[in-house]
């Protein structure tokens, strides 16, 4: 089987420096370290025993690399080859980095005026910078400086101007998105001057764009300088750069090969050194690669456990649809583990509908997705437990065996429904595709079908409503189409992950009857996940508390509703609203969950709970049954059988 595979290794909880995830990326790690050697040499040039670099010695020219002395050799004049590479890759170094400096600040500059001011201003600066790219940049720089006359200063100049579009073009985009986010508005209403805006609140946003550049650009910023010396117009003899011994040493590639060879190879080794390092510093940048992991995320969740759980579910009478036992979900970024999910146990048998409450962060969505393997990895990983439907475990499902299963026989539901829905296809199109996928219709049989599940969730119009997209239809439109696309196959279990939150609660009554009279008309179970008792209430059959990423109690919804065993689950209660009882006091729950890679001992909910003893504390909680189908997490419960 193709099932997707993760390295052995986990990290060990800690810190994370950014140097650290850096070096993670072995080639920006090696482009690091030979950078800094080169860097320390040519600081301490003038602190090494080295003879003068221009001193010339005529008897003792062309010398080969290793004569004593002279280790690296002697070019046409007896000048020594060590000490010029030195002193010329100190020139090199400094001309490279001060007109990457002076490009970025310009060009920066040019980018953050012209996407935020826009209009005329855009349009002049921008067709200035247009102007200034029809040149070839090679031919642009040779004739500023044939205008400016040969010189280091002067090629700097060039070199800084020929690379300023670049920078401005670059941080012009950026800021052109940023200048009209909500941020940027609110400050603006708030009274802030331009100014302010642009580098107070625009800047900092743009910060890393420009530092990525800079680190891209600084590489071939001291190759065009070295090209500008090879040809003369950069530094003047007796001055010693790396282009300019470069060129000294052409004349003599074939008698005396090691002078130009040497000051190849080290403008090789500065540039490969600073791409790598700028490819490091990019990585490390993105915000979809901060987790550590430099590579994109894979079709499937990666699952790296020992071995299988036990299967502990406890349930009587024929085999559940779904079984879950274990189940264990982390995220991995650099040093640090988010147990976002760690240990749940559920068990959900055919045409039953479980309510998964919960508040946000408490690792419901996560351990939906879990079921299907949808946690992106990286930086997510199944480190434990099984998942078995309908008798297999889908945790050692192949890839192809995993995209027959999602939408078929298992589908899902999201909340948000612009994540579901492609923008730029009619929704009757996604629809007949999802048909298309796992069943073996006609096109013309499918649109049928399509046509049906749009009139079956109530959208008025369905022939017609095949040709609308997304964006042309009301929130409650585009989540009922999300709905029949889900049912689209007769899937035997529905995962909806709140799927009403988002609309009005005249929309949320009837998509919850919907779900619940399509359940029951095709018999299939559905995991319904929310942080709203009421929307339990109304649809589930049994309800399961989720805290801190574990169960902390389940049970029939009737039973939990009126007798809470967990204090957890009495206090997300007593934050529904009762409709008639305008005296009852309605209160948040104190503080906030804990921190899923700083977990601590014993009850996570101890922190918050008002009955919280010392032994509350100490040790690990199991979910223990408490009565009849009834279990808590709790050492004390507020309700329990005996």
């Amino acid at each position: 089987m193709d099932a997707v595979s993760t390295p052995t290794v986990r990290p060990k909880p800690g810190g994370r420096s950014g140097l650290r995830l850096l070096v993670r990326n072995r080639l920006a790690a090696f482009g690091l370290v030979l950078l800094a050697v080169l860097l320390l040499v040519a600081l301490l040039t003038p602190l090494l025993p080295l003879p003068d670099p221009d001193a010339t010695a005529p008897a003792d020219r062309l010398l080969p690399p290793g004569t004593p002395g002279h280790w690296l050799g002697t070019d046409h004049l007896g000048r020594d080859l060590l000490s010029r590479l030195l002193w010329g890759s100190r020139v090199s170094i400094a001309v490279g980095v001060s007109a990457t400096l002076v490009a970025a600040f310009f060009g920066s500059l040019i980018g953050l005026v012209a996407g935020y001011a826009g209009g005329r201003v855009d349009n002049l600066l921008m067709r200035s910078i247009d102007l200034v790219m029809a040149f070839p940049y090679i031919l642009l720089a040779l004739t500023i400086v044939a205008v400016l006359g040969p010189g280091l200063l002067n090629a700097l100049y060039a070199i800084a101007v020929v690379n300023i579009p670049f920078f401005a073009r670059n941080i012009r985009g950026v800021t052109l998105g940023l200048a009209r986010r909500e941020f940027v508005a609110a400050a603006r209403l708030s009274g802030a001057r331009p100014a302010t805006l642009l580098f107070g609140e625009i800047l900092p946003s743009v910060w890393p764009t420009i530092v990525v550049t800079m680190s891209t650009t600084l590489g071939w910023m001291i190759l065009e300088t070295a090209g500008l010396s090879f040809l003369g117009l950069g530094a003047q003899p007796p001055q010693a750069d790396l282009g300019s011994m470069l060129g000294e040493g052409r004349k003599l590639l074939f008698t005396a090969p090691h002078v130009s060879i040497i000051p190849g190879v080290m403008i090789f080794l500065l540039v490969i050194s600073v791409n790598l390092l700028g490819d490091g510093v990019r990585d490390y940048l993105d915000p979809r690669l901060k987790a550590g992991a430099l590579t994109a995320p894979v079709a499937a969740t990666a699952v790296q456990r020992d071995r299988p759980a036990d299967r502990a579910d406890g349930s009587e009478g024929p085999d559940p649809l779904l079984s879950v036992a274990g189940l264990q979900t982390e995220f991995h970024q650099g040093d640090r583990i988010h147990r976002a999910v760690g240990g749940v146990d559920l068990v959900l048998h055919p045409g039953e509908r479980l309510g998964l409450v919960g508040e946000s962060g408490s690792g419901k969505s996560v351990t939906a997705l879990s079921l299907l393997r949808l946690v992106p990895t990286p930086p997510g990983i199944i480190v434990g437990g099984e998942i078995r439907f309908a008798g297999r475990d889908t945790l050692g499902l192949s890839a192809r065996e995993l995209r027959q299963l999602r939408g078929g026989r298992v589908s899902y539901i999201f909340q948000d429904p612009l994540s579901t829905l492609h923008p730029l296809f009619p929704v009757g199109d996604q629809l007949v595709e999802a048909l298309h996928t796992h069943q073996d219709l006609s096109s013309g049989k499918a649109r049928q079908r399509a046509v049906e599940l749009l009139e079956k969730v109530q959208i008025p119009g369905a022939q017609q409503r095949m040709r609308a997209y997304p964006h042309e239809l009301s929130g409650g439109m585009r989540q009922r189409v999300c709905i029949a696309m889900a049912l689209a196959n007769r899937p035997d279990l529905v995962v909806a992950d709140e799927p009403t939150t988002a609309l009005d609660v005249t929309v949320q009554a009837q998509i919850l009857e919907l779900l619940r009279s399509l359940a029951a008309e095709q018999n299939s179970a559905v995991l319904f996940i929310t942080h709203d008792f009421g929307v339990v209430s109304e649809l589930c059959d049994r309800v399961a508390v989720m805290y801190a990423g574990r169960i902390v109690e389940q049970g029939p919804t009737e039973e939990v509703l009126s007798a809470p065993a967990h204090p957890y689950t009495a206090k997300l209660i007593e934050c529904v609203p009762v409709l008639g009882e305008s005296d009852r006091k309605v209160e948040a729950i104190p503080g906030l969950p804990p921190a899923v890679d700083e977990l601590p001992a014993g009850c996570h909910f101890a922190d918050r709970c008002p009955f919280a003893e010392d032994q509350c504390r100490r040790g690990e909680l199991a979910l223990e049954n408490i009565g009849r189908d009834r279990a808590a997490r709790c050492r004390k419960p507020l309700w329990s059988e005996a």
